[in-house]
């Protein structure tokens, strides 16, 4: 899949994931959360994209899972800063948005 169409297709899934979780459970409006979940994406998203076309064989998957689990960790790390969150709320909206754009990108690429 080419970068444009990940990039696309992660803020796509992600940005409304974010608004729901982010939104439902705090008093942080919804256009604010967009804002901030998308910068968060362009923060994690490049560096991610590289770090993977590096991997081949046998220890993609491996590098897969601890690079997301790295992008959830800062993810929900800048997303807290960004809207002034406590506690585990960004990390839980980063966890589920990602896990929701790995899906989409699973389908859309199989």
């Amino acid at each position: 899949m080419p970068y444009p169409l990940a990039l696309a297709l992660t803020l796509l899934v992600e940005v409304p994931c974010y608004v729901a979780a982010v939104t439902a459970a705090s008093a942080v409006r919804p256009p604010r959360t967009a804002l901030a979940a998308v910068m968060v994406n362009c923060v994690t998203h490049p560096p991610l994209w590289w770090f993977l076309r590096q991997t081949h064989g046998a220890a993609y998957w491996p590098a897969f899972a601890v690079a997301e689990s790295a992008v959830c960790l800062v993810e929900g790390l800048l997303l807290g800063r960004l809207l002034r969150l406590r506690g585990p709320l960004p990390y839980a909206a980063s966890v589920a948005a990602n896990c929701a754009s790995v899906m989409a990108g699973l389908l859309v690429a199989g």
